[in-house]
């Protein structure tokens, strides 16, 4: 029985995201979609004295008319340290600053410049960390009909990786109809996160930051016991 999740290619998105990832055999980053401008792609939150602060990685030129994959980074090494050095302050007394800290610095350093090597690659190393089993896919690399749009695409790729259970989002509710999965031989599940709370330092409780902030308070087994605090529906 195979497992599939299919989701845009975000910069350390919140803990659902990171459950769906490890709910499934193949994770796919779908990338050959339009970038979505203000989104997630390149950007997210962390806490800086006790308050969600965001931070984004710069991008040459960036524009909803082009995919994702189209898209390149304009990350200068003043600018990349400059980021990591806002992680320094925000997390440096934080328990396991020390142990992803280094994970963290080689993702911001990565050198390609394409945005969804970029992006992978930071999956890959926090899979890497956690010792996570998920295959991580690419869509533009999969053979597949790209003239195909919304459900139909996610779909076809699926057919093209012998899915049997798809899993998406809980916010894909409305987008996604379980008959027509069923009617090609799939489940369709919606993954829904459980409420979570952890300690961050002194401060009252901020959900749905950035999964760097997870990493930096919460050692590998209590992230593993996180990632499991979620129903399928």
């Amino acid at each position: 029985m195979i497992k599939t999740a299919i989701m845009q290619p975000y910069f350390f998105p919140y803990l659902g995201y990171y459950q769906m990832f490890n709910a499934v055999d193949n994770f796919v980053l779908l990338d050959d979609v339009n970038f979505i401008m203000r989104g997630y792609i390149n950007r997210n939150t962390i806490l800086v004295n006790g308050q969600p602060h965001k931070f984004s990685i710069p991008l040459e030129k960036p524009s909803q008319n082009k995919l994702i994959n189209e898209t390149k980074l304009k990350f200068e090494q003043k600018e990349r340290e400059n980021l990591l050095r806002t992680f320094q302050l925000a997390y440096k007394k934080a328990p396991f600053f020390n142990d992803f800290y280094p994970v963290l610095d080689g993702i911001v350093n990565f050198e390609d410049d394409d945005l969804t090597s970029f992006l992978k690659n930071s999956f890959v190393k926090v899979k890497e960390y956690l010792n996570l089993d998920t295959e991580i896919l690419v869509s533009s690399e999969i053979e597949k009909d790209n003239t195909l749009k919304a459900q139909d695409r996610i779909i076809e790729i699926n057919k093209q990786l012998g899915t049997n259970t798809y899993i998406n989002a809980i916010g894909g509710q409305e987008l996604y109809n379980r008959d027509d999965f069923k009617n090609v031989g799939m489940e369709l599940k919606f993954i829904k996160m459980l409420p979570y709370e952890y300690k961050q330092f002194k401060n009252d409780f901020v959900a749905n930051l950035s999964m760097i902030d997870v990493l930096m308070f919460n050692s590998k087994e209590e992230v593993k016991k996180l990632l499991d605090n979620y129903e399928l529906i």
